[in-house]
């Protein structure tokens, strides 16, 4: 049985006071919600420290939402995989769609990040996800396709178990525009399929794959009771303590 894996991604919100209102909220939920869920928090650079020291002794992960392929240098507000982990941080968002076409960032690019990562212990949440041009074009599964193999070359069986996916369609990212249960799984189910082309079944059926895209606590349950669903990215909706707490609450079958 894969884990669940339900992740928030802040974005550009909260800095470390509201982090910590955040927190402290959401602790005192833990007790209410499925035991056998990661929860995951990815805040901004300035707030991880708040969020690290606040949730030393909760089951709740750390994560930053990217970080640089170089360990150190002459490269202006950049942060290096060395330093997350020195303040206790256990993932990285890498790949997210946002980085790729707000910043421009390559599969070449996310790829070396996700080495660096594994090099320095830190888990990536890698994100792939196609435009509705890509889709509706036909080509959603050699965009796919080209974003795992790409992104994941030289990364290895030990560290791809320490890999998650996440699967976010870009057309449904904050759009309130939700990919159905039946597309969700069908997009999953291929995605698995390009990782047993990579890995070997053995190791595609152990490697969590969330879904992203505009998932809130009324779609929870419905996304992440598919076969190949195994947790979510979630971002507007994690803004919020009880609303985070709802999605995972309602999607995790314990």
């Amino acid at each position: 049985m894969r884990k669940p894996i339900v992740a928030a991604n802040w974005k550009l919100n909260k800095g470390p006071s509201e982090t910590e209102d955040f927190i402290k909220n959401f602790i005192t939920k833990l007790p209410d919600l499925p035991k056998g869920c990661e929860i995951v928090l990815a805040a901004p650079y300035v707030s991880l420290v708040k969020a690290s020291e606040l949730l030393a002794q909760s089951t709740v992960r750390v994560s930053a939402q990217n970080m640089s392929e170089h360990e150190n240098g002459a490269y202006t507000g950049e942060i290096s995989a060395l330093m997350l982990k020195e303040i206790f941080v256990n993932y990285v968002i890498l790949g997210h769609s946002e980085r790729r076409a707000i910043y421009g960032e390559s599969d070449e690019t996310i790829n070396a990040k996700i080495l660096k990562a594994h090099g320095t212990e830190l888990k990536p949440i890698f994100c792939i996800g196609e435009t509705l041009e890509e889709r509706e074009g036909g080509n959603l599964e050699k965009v796919l396709s080209q974003q795992i193999t790409l992104g994941l070359k030289d990364v290895t069986e030990k560290e791809m178990l320490e890999t998650v996916i996440a699967y976010e369609p870009v057309w449904a990212i904050g759009t309130g525009v939700v990919a159905t249960p039946t597309q969700a799984q069908d997009t999953h189910e291929f995605v698995r399929s390009v990782l047993t082309d990579l890995y070997g079944i053995a190791v595609a059926e152990k490697i969590r794959i969330q879904y992203g895209g505009s998932v809130k606590p009324e779609n929870a349950a419905e996304l992440l009771g598919q076969k190949d669903i195994d947790g979510a990215l979630v971002g507007g909706a994690s803004l919020e303590p009880a609303s985070f707490a709802d999605i995972i609450r309602n999607g995790v079958v314990e």
